[in-house]
């Protein structure tokens, strides 16, 4: 059985809507980051307004679920467990460097502090369920240092996270799907190189500042890298430029905030950091082959 091996570097988050909490009128969404937490506190009639505040680490009874329908979203990383069912359609997902496609009845499995990523083949409807590892606690220490050597499990059930309303349905559901991974794969050990670490401190900061300053000039100052090495090391290893990756991402925060909160299109691109509307407008129809207005309206 593999031995408690620490992971190379902590985690980091981002957005996730539909988390189950309410408190005092508002609805209450938590993105974890390395020594931050970012709180969105929804007013049911404002809209969505970010704010920061200092937490440490994703909390021991993390729990949440949602469904996305013809989602995509750029390479991240964070410390929860990521169980991503295709209820319809086609993924094609990234974990780490593996590449797969994901269909209808495929459960894709990401580990803590996995590099993954996501983009709808055609179209989608996929469920996500997030969790902290404590709640698979046992599974977490025998096997913490390890990933599946697949990421894929192809299930015959659609899971329901609706039902489980109670701690011990949840832990029954998500050890079993723990001991279905471990009867059908093999597991291998996280080997990280040093490249690979310095790519996940640059998706940190891209996470943490893409609303702001967000310039690989700033990054390279606080990381204390040579611009140039991180500039090649970034499109070697992403097989984009920094510029690209950041714009994409800002857009993927664009896309959940035109969908899921009453601000105008210009609060939308401020908040993602366009101070430029114009420069919003382009790169979201680049991205999306859509214009915002046209995406806010969509199905979709």
């Amino acid at each position: 059985m593999p031995h408690d091996i620490p992971l190379p570097l902590t985690s980091c988050g981002l957005r996730y809507p539909d988390y189950k909490k309410t408190t005092g009128g508002y609805s209450t969404h938590y993105i974890v980051h390395f020594e931050t937490i970012l709180v969105f506190k929804r007013r049911r009639e404002k809209g969505v307004e970010p704010i920061f505040e200092k937490h440490g680490v994703i909390e021991k009874d993390y729990f949440t679920h949602f469904r996305l329908s013809s989602y995509q979203f750029p390479l991240h990383f964070h410390r929860a467990y990521e169980f991503i069912y295709v209820n319809d359609g086609k993924l094609s997902v990234r974990v780490d460097e593996r590449e797969y496609e994901a269909t209808s009845g495929d459960m894709v499995i990401i580990f803590p502090n996995q590099l993954h990523e996501f983009r709808t083949i055609g179209h989608s409807l996929i469920t996500v369920i997030l969790f902290a590892p404590e709640w698979v606690s046992d599974f977490y220490t025998d096997y913490k240092g390890f990933v599946p050597a697949d990421n894929i499990l192809k299930t015959k059930t659609e899971p329901d996270p609706e039902s489980l309303e109670t701690k011990y349905a949840r832990k029954s559901f998500l050890y079993g799907v723990c001991a279905e991974l471990i009867r059908r794969m093999p597991f291998t050990e996280v080997q990280y190189s040093p490249q690979t670490k310095i790519l996940y401190k640059i998706l940190l900061f891209v996470e943490v500042n893409h609303s702001s300053d967000c310039t690989l000039k700033v990054m390279s100052q606080q990381l204390q890298y040579d611009y140039c090495y991180l500039s090649k090391l970034f499109v070697r290893l992403m097989k984009m430029s920094f510029t690209d990756y950041l714009n994409r991402y800002r857009i993927s925060q664009a896309c959940y905030l035109l969908k899921n909160s009453s601000q105008t299109i210009g609060e939308v691109a401020s908040q993602c950091g366009f101070n430029n509307l114009r420069s919003f407008h382009r790169n979201f129809r680049v991205i999306t082959r859509q214009s915002p207005t046209e995406y806010r309206t969509s199905r979709n």
